[in-house]
C-alpha cells in the first residue's frame, strides 16, 4: 500500500494547530521534529547520548501520513489550504508544505539492506534471518529478526556485551538479561553454555519479538522470556546478570542487581557513554560489585562488576 508523507514546516507556536489539521484530514497520528526541544534537552542534560541532526533553519516540521486511496488529493488540498489560513491567526513561519509517496513495504524492509552477518568475538556471528551464511565448524550463529524491538547486535554496546558474555559464561551458568530487547543477549548466552537464561522485557512488542527469535534459535529449553519492570519481578537467584541499557537506569538498578547475585557472580553493564562511566562505577562499588573489567568503543563503555 502506498501512503502520501505530508510534512508542513512551522513554528512551535503553530506546531499543535498543525498537528490538530492533520488528525483532522484523516492522519492516525503525526510526527514532531522540534529542533528547539532536542536542544533544551541536550543542553539540560536530560539524555546521555543524542545523535539527532542539529537543524540547519531551526523550523518545527510536522508529518503526517495519509492513505493513498480514492479522494487523498483532495484531503492534502483541504489541509494545504487551511495550513495557509494559520498566519492570521498566529506565527505559522514559513507554512512549506512537501509531499511524497512511500510503499509500505519500505517501512518495514528499508533497514534491512544495511544489516548483514556480523563475526563478533572469537566465535559468535549474528546472522539476520533473511540472510545465507554457512558458518564454520567452531562458530555459534545466532538468528536474529529484530522486528519492531531494539536489538540488531551491531551496536557496539551489545558486541562489547557478547564479547563479555564470551569471556565469562561457563556451561552451567544462570543468567539474567534485564531488558531483553530483540533476545539477542539472552540467546547468545544460551548458545554459549548458559543453561537457565531469564529474559525480562516491560514492552509487549518486544516480548514478542524476543520470544520469536528464542524459538528460532532453538534454545527455548534455556531461556525463558518475562514481561517485567527491571528486576522488580524477579525473585530467582543468578551467577550472572547483564543489562545494556543506560547509565542512569544501571545507577538505579545497581542495589536490585546485587539482591538476585550469588556470592562472587558478575554484573555485565553496557549502555554507558563514556563520561558516565565513572559514575556508573561508583554506583556499583556502592551495592557492593567490584569492577573487574572495563572496556571502552566508539565512544561507549562496558563495565563487568564481580558481588563481594
Amino acid at each position: 500500500m502506498q501512503w502520501a508523507e505530508i510534512t508542513v514546516r512551522t513554528t512551535q507556536e503553530a506546531t499543535e494547530a498543525v498537528a490538530d489539521l492533520f488528525t483532522a484530514a484523516g492522519a492516525a497520528g503525526v510526527i514532531i521534529d522540534d529542533p528547539q526541544l532536542v536542544e533544551q534537552y541536550r543542553g539540560k542534560g536530560v539524555w546521555d547520548y543524542c545523535d539527532l541532526p542539529v537543524s540547519p533553519d531551526g523550523d518545527v516540521r510536522v508529518t503526517g501520513y495519509l492513505p493513498v486511496i480514492a479522494g487523498w488529493e483532495e484531503q492534502l488540498a483541504e489541509l494545504s489550504g487551511k495550513v495557509r489560513l494559520l498566519p492570521a491567526f498566529l506565527d505559522a513561519g514559513p507554512g512549506e508544505i512537501t509531499c511524497r509517496l512511500v510503499e509500505e513495504e519500505d517501512w518495514a524492509n528499508g533497514w534491512k539492506k544495511y544489516y548483514h552477518p556480523l563475526r563478533i568475538g572469537k566465535k559468535l556471528v549474528i546472522k539476520p534471518s533473511w540472510e545465507d551464511y554457512t558458518p564454520a565448524a567452531h562458530e555459534l550463529v545466532i538468528e536474529l529478526d529484530p522486528g519492531m524491538a531494539f536489538g540488531t547486535g551491531t551496536h557496539a554496546t551489545t558486541t562489547l556485551c557478547m564479547e563479555a558474555l564470551e569471556h565469562y559464561i561457563k556451561p552451567g551458568t544462570s543468567l539474567i538479561d534485564v531488558g531483553t530487547g530483540s533476545g539477542v543477549l539472552a540467546i547468545t548466552a544460551a548458545k554459549l553454555g548458559a543453561s537457565a537464561v531469564l529474559a525480562v522485557e516491560l514492552d509487549p512488542v518486544a516480548v514478542r519479538v524476543a520470544t520469536e527469535n528464542v524459538r528460532a534459535n532453538q534454545v527455548a529449553a534455556q531461556v525463558e522470556v518475562q514481561q517485567g519492570d527491571l528486576l522488580q519481578s524477579v525473585s530467582r537467584a543468578a551467577d550472572l546478570v547483564v543489562a545494556n541499557i543506560v547509565a542512569d537506569v544501571i545507577i538505579g538498578l545497581a542495589p536490585a542487581v546485587s539482591a538476585v547475585l550469588k556470592p562472587g557472580g558478575l554484573f555485565i553493564a553496557s549502555g554507558i557513554i563514556d563520561e558516565r562511566l565513572e559514575d556508573v562505577k561508583t554506583a556499583l562499588g556502592r551495592a557492593g560489585l567490584s569492577t573487574v573489567e572495563m572496556k571502552q568503543r566508539d565512544g561507549w563503555a562496558a563495565i563487568v562488576a564481580r558481588k563481594e
